[in-house]
């Protein structure tokens, strides 16, 4: 089983970036846990600030993944065109994020991919992921 995590704009900057929102781990520390937690899972990994290239990997992936966890970041309330890439492909796509947008600035509380994915989950950290991990491994079973 492959599963492929895409993570946005700066979230490349975990363990440093406003730590009292997205804590203090890095995303590959907590990868490594995760590759410890599911071994049975070919966990792949992509990060881009670019939303064209964030666009390639879901087209990249998108037809073979058995799952994509996906954290657009703050594309997630801009981006038309990775909402797009989503409904082009057949891989189902979980919507991660770290925080609780819903309670955070007006603007974050629309998500322009939710609608085109199978679940969100939001405002979990970190943890997030592996519910997502969780979701994944039960829809194929």
């Amino acid at each position: 089983m492959q599963i492929s995590i895409i993570n946005g704009p700066n979230l490349n900057l975990l363990g440093t970036r406003e730590p009292e929102i997205y804590g203090g781990q890095t995303f590959e520390d907590y990868l490594e846990y995760l590759k410890t937690q599911y071994p049975q899972i070919e966990l792949v990994y992509f990060q881009s600030n670019v939303e064209g290239l964030i666009i390639d990997e879901l087209q990249r992936v998108g037809f073979s993944a058995n799952g994509i966890i996906l954290n657009a970041g703050g594309y997630t309330h801009t981006s038309v065109a990775i909402r797009d890439a989503i409904s082009a492909i057949t891989t189902p796509v979980v919507e991660v994020h770290i925080s609780n947008v819903h309670a955070r600035e007006d603007f974050r509380k629309t998500s322009l991919i939710s609608e085109k994915v199978v679940g969100s989950i939001a405002g979990l950290g970190l943890d997030g992921y592996r519910l997502a991990i969780e979701y994944l491994l039960k829809k194929q079973t």
